[in-house]
């Protein structure tokens, strides 16, 4: 088995046919399919089914190429790092859920450099895919949060993928909505103050359960909730429809603005009701780039002020 063997399979699974691969990948399409049935031949398993809508993957197709984008993403890692082409471009990329102090992070610590000489990424995502992102080294660092509630779920999946978690922070639930809604100058606010505004969430896909869910308290049942797949619709529908969202009220007015404000959640005691730990993910064992260590630092950084600023007692 070679290194481009595995990075033909890799580009046959992302683009779904032989074709386009052979296409993108430089190469006449006999020669890449005799590479795939040299290499499937070699490893014991059908890795693509061949059909004529074009390809799809095994079930062991699955699991080899996931390992496959692992071996090869560490490859590159390794290629980028110790590289004697100094044209070549230093790459680095973030998966999230949706954090603006995650965003605000990125681009304190993409000012530290030029970067023309870099290939930066940040994404936004669905909960599993920050999870797969970072299996796959496709993102160095996810960031996620953990709850007595999805704790001993997550912490399995992590485990399984063998992934680490690390603490950044630790918060309340808040309720974060639009500045001019009725419920914007309280000093705190529970479900029955909420239950006459849209709950807000983010969509998480076909994969997507109570445990994937960014917000906390996902399984109370909610009379009016909708779903949204970014953070742009998310601030529209607190706008438009006075909706809500319940978070760990650490938001960045610089990425999101000032029209917005987080109120504390309480239960309808008046007692403090839930806490997130919010943190990042990465393979265990794997050398952390430079890179990702300055946006590690960026954001301990950011977290320690606005914790000074917002919670001085915390």
């Amino acid at each position: 088995m070679t290194l481009q063997q595995l990075r033909y399979a890799i580009g046959i699974a992302k683009a779904g046919s032989f074709n386009k691969a052979a296409e993108s990948l430089f190469i006449s399409q006999p020669s890449l399919t005799t590479a795939i049935r040299e290499l499937e031949d070699e490893i014991g398993i059908t890795v693509f089914n061949r059909t004529s809508r074009g390809i799809t993957l095994t079930p062991e197709g699955e699991e080899f190429i996931a390992r496959a984008n692992e071996l090869y993403n560490h490859y590159e890692s390794v290629l980028e790092r110790y590289s004697k082409e100094e044209q070549k471009k230093k790459r680095f990329a973030v998966s999230t859920q949706h954090y603006s102090f995650a965003v605000k992070s990125f681009v304190n610590m993409a000012k530290k450099f030029n970067i023309d000489d870099y290939e930066f990424a940040i994404r936004e995502t669905k909960t599993k895919e920050v999870i797969d992102d970072v299996t796959s080294l496709r993102s160095e660092i996810g960031i996620i949060y953990l709850s007595d509630f999805n704790r001993k779920y997550i912490t399995y999946l992590l485990k399984e993928h063998d992934l680490v978690f690390q603490k950044l922070i630790d918060c309340k639930a808040y309720a974060y909505m639009w500045k001019n809604n009725p419920l914007a100058n309280k000093p705190y606010v529970n479900l029955e103050d909420l239950s006459d505004y849209p709950c807000l969430s983010f969509e998480q896909g076909e994969s997507g359960n109570y445990y994937f869910a960014e917000e906390i308290l996902s399984t109370n049942e909610y009379h009016k909730t909708i779903k949204a797949n970014d953070r742009a619709t998310m601030l529209n529908l607190m706008v438009g429809l006075n909706g809500y969202t319940l978070c760990s009220g650490i938001i960045s007015e610089e990425i999101n603005g000032s029209d917005y404000v987080a109120v504390p959640f309480k239960d309808a005691k008046g007692e403090d009701d839930r806490s997130m730990e919010i943190g990042y993910i990465t393979k265990k064992n794997f050398m952390l780039s430079t890179i990702c260590r300055i946006y590690i630092r960026e954001m301990e950084e950011y977290l320690k002020a606005y914790t000074a600023e917002h919670n001085p007692n915390a």
